[in-house]
């Protein structure tokens, strides 16, 4: 199990996270595009000296979740227009502890003043979030991250059951999705020059086949022979 936290700014945060991983017993602690400051100062807080000593800082969430073959992203919906399936906390952790007997899992949770991105969003298989009041929807960062990993080990005598098959590592997912565009462009694919968003809907429409390893070096095989024999077409 990954924690990853997307351009945290508040070290109080930083620190409170990493204490409640060491409190529930997730000691792997990834961080993305971190306040250089506020990483440095977390340091010091009581009870999270281990995890914090070693976090693994990335620049990319594509990086942070490469060796995941399941990404969870959080929030607290606010007026978004979601783009995924939205679970509650409750059925999110079930899941997530099915997953865990077959594969590595990140848990992605964004910035304390505006979440995650879109961008950061479009690596993700699904969403969750902490069922909270309307009034008051959204929660500290500290806090959101214990809550979750405190559901994720609360029911001890909870099996998971193992799927069948290895799910795709996050990496291969974004080889496929790299590729595909490269088939796009290839074929002068018209939409590919009017949204900026084109390339994060091409990443969600590919996790959310959630792909075997063997599906995914099947349709990477596919596509690669597709540009190829495009270019061979074109030069010919």
């Amino acid at each position: 199990m990954r924690v990853v936290l997307v351009d945290v700014r508040n070290p109080l945060n930083i620190g409170a996270a990493a204490r409640a991983m060491s409190n529930f017993g997730f000691p792997s602690l990834r961080v993305v595009n971190p306040y250089d400051v506020a990483f440095r100062d977390a340091r010091s807080a009581v009870g999270a000296a281990a995890t914090l000593a070693t976090a693994e800082v990335y620049k990319t969430v594509t990086e942070a979740v490469a060796d995941c073959t399941l990404v969870v992203g959080t929030t607290a919906i606010g007026h978004r227009d979601l783009q995924h399936s939205l679970v509650v906390l409750e059925k999110g952790a079930r899941d997530i502890r099915t997953h865990l007997a077959t594969g590595p899992c990140a848990l992605l949770f964004g910035s304390e003043k505006f979440g995650l991105s879109n961008e950061d969003m479009s690596h993700c298989h699904w969403l969750m979030h902490i069922p909270t009041r309307d009034e008051h929807t959204s929660m500290n960062l500290g806090q959101a991250v214990a809550v979750c990993l405190y559901e994720l080990v609360r029911d001890p005598t909870a099996t998971a059951e193992r799927a069948k098959g290895t799910p795709a590592l996050s990496a291969e997912v974004e080889r496929i999705t790299d590729t595909l565009l490269m088939a796009l462009r290839a074929s002068e694919y018209p939409k590919l020059n009017t949204s900026k968003s084109f390339h994060a809907a091409v990443r969600r429409v590919i996790r959310r086949l959630r792909l075997q390893q063997g599906d995914a070096e099947f349709l990477l095989g596919m596509l690669r022979q597709m540009i190829w024999k495009i270019k061979k077409n074109e030069s010919a």
